[in-house]
């Protein structure tokens, strides 16, 4: 048995050490907020933060993230970036298919937690690992720098 704070609640699961968080959060907590894409880290779906920072849930087993802060978008909301993210995404439709969409708020959020002002380098640094196969990114940049202020 192994428990897990998240989003602020202790949850107790019963899985394998190596279990991806991903399946512990989709299957296990029946938290569907967090999406799978490739399995391989790669595309940025399925992120998640760990204490604050961005991680790819699909390859982080759940041993990782034991006595760690695990925050899904589904609570990503509740924080002062959050809020501020969401809201941008909604007055600039960022979404289009939106299936990237709660792995890209994910790491906009992580962004802005730790830089409030971030220049164009900063946004591209911090979302080059999440794919919007849809192609919003200009819009996304701007939800970004919207958020910011």
């Amino acid at each position: 048995m192994k428990t897990l704070n998240v989003n602020g609640q202790k949850r107790t699961v019963d899985v394998p050490d190596d279990m991806p968080l991903l399946w512990v959060l989709r299957d296990v907590l029946e938290m569907t907020g967090t999406k799978f894409g490739c399995g391989a880290a790669l595309c940025g779906a399925c992120t998640i933060q760990l204490d604050g920072s961005p991680v790819r849930s699909c390859v982080t087993p759940v041993s990782a993230a034991a006595g760690k802060r695990i925050a899904t978008v589904e609570a990503i909301g509740k924080t002062a970036a959050g809020r501020k993210i969401q809201q941008a995404w909604k007055l600039l439709d960022v979404p289009q298919c939106g299936y990237c969409q709660s792995g890209q708020i994910m790491s906009a959020t992580a962004l802005l937690a730790k830089n409030p002002h971030p220049t164009d380098a900063d946004i591209d640094a911090a979302m080059s690992g999440n794919i919007c196969r849809c192609g919003t990114y200009p819009r996304i940049r701007a939800a970004i720098k919207q958020a910011a202020g």
